[in-house]
């Protein structure tokens, strides 16, 4: 996911950003006058995780509170039903 900025922010930030960008692996869409011009992303492969890497990351984060699965249910009940097209035959 990018993160937008304004140019004037990232001259401001730049340090800043780009250590974000290094570190985290972070992308920035950057913005004049509202319009993109430019995106700033690693200029690396993508840093990837193994499974055991990534179970140590999540083994402790608390469980989801009481009435999750509730919320869950409600946010999909929620959203419009798409009826895939037809294929033709």
């Amino acid at each position: 996911m990018e993160t937008r900025i304004t140019a004037t922010e990232l001259s401001k930030t730049l340090s800043d950003i780009l250590s974000r960008v290094r570190y985290r692996g972070e992308r920035f869409l950057i913005e004049r006058n509202g319009e993109a011009v430019a995106t700033l992303s690693p200029a690396g492969p993508p840093r990837t995780v193994s499974l055991a890497e990534a179970a140590e990351l999540l083994k402790d984060l608390p469980l989801p509170g009481e009435g999750f699965a509730d919320d869950l249910e409600a946010i999909q009940s929620s959203q419009p039903k798409e009826v895939p097209p037809e294929w033709p035959s």
